[in-house]
């Protein structure tokens, strides 16, 4: 797992461009942005989320069955265009469809820097998605086990995190910016450990998890 490093004023990822730095209240990074717009700590992946129940077109269950298969015929006819190998695998979990990739050796390259290429590509099957049903899909894409892997590295770094605070090692620390996504596991993370809390603070790209004690 990469490790995690704080540094003053300035951000370093490894080689894999995954690590995710904590930084000290009150130091200023490069790509610090003003504090404003703070939110409670409750991102989604998506922006808003519908009710699976008030999605048309017969039950949220089948709904969600429809939008994998779209999905995977989506998916499969880019995986030919590019020439790449890949297992698709289809599945609903917590009212959204679940879609995978595994099993290429080129499907790296469809997860990028830090899962970028691996976000553009669900967001274009999302699209194809709504194209066909005519409602906006929460689908969950994961390529190379990319996220599955992330979501394990986001959950220690929140926990920690939160004991850091705890412990009162630190009143307040603020991470890198994040996805939606990752800042959803993070918040989930430290909503675990008891006494602490977070936020998130800033605009997307730049959005960010802030951590700090509950009082």
């Amino acid at each position: 797992m990469p490790e995690t490093v704080q540094e003053s004023g300035t951000e370093q990822d490894n080689a894999e461009g995954v690590a995710v730095a904590p930084i000290a209240d009150g130091e200023v990074s490069a790509d610090a942005e003003p504090e404003a717009d703070v939110e409670s700590g409750d991102d989604s992946d998506s922006g808003s989320e519908e009710d699976g129940d008030e999605r048309s077109g017969g039950s949220a269950e089948d709904l969600l069955v429809r939008e994998g298969d779209i999905a995977g015929d989506y998916l499969e006819r880019l995986l030919d265009l590019v020439d790449y190998d890949g297992d698709i695998d289809l599945d609903v979990e917590a009212g959204r469809a679940i879609v995978s990739i595994d099993g290429g050796d080129d499907l790296e390259k469809l997860v990028g820097p830090r899962g970028n290429v691996l976000e553009a590509v669900q967001e274009l099957t999302r699209l194809a998605v709504q194209q066909e049903t005519g409602t906006r899909s929460r689908l969950m894409l994961d390529i190379a086990g990319w996220r599955a892997d992330r979501r394990e590295e986001l959950r220690d770094l929140g926990r920690a995190t939160a004991e850091r605070v705890l412990s009162g090692e630190e009143e307040r620390i603020r991470l890198q910016p994040m996805t939606p996504f990752e800042r959803k596991v993070v918040h989930d993370a430290v909503a675990a450990v008891d006494g602490v809390h977070s936020e998130s603070e800033g605009e997307d790209p730049r959005r960010r998890v802030v951590v700090f004690r509950q009082t």
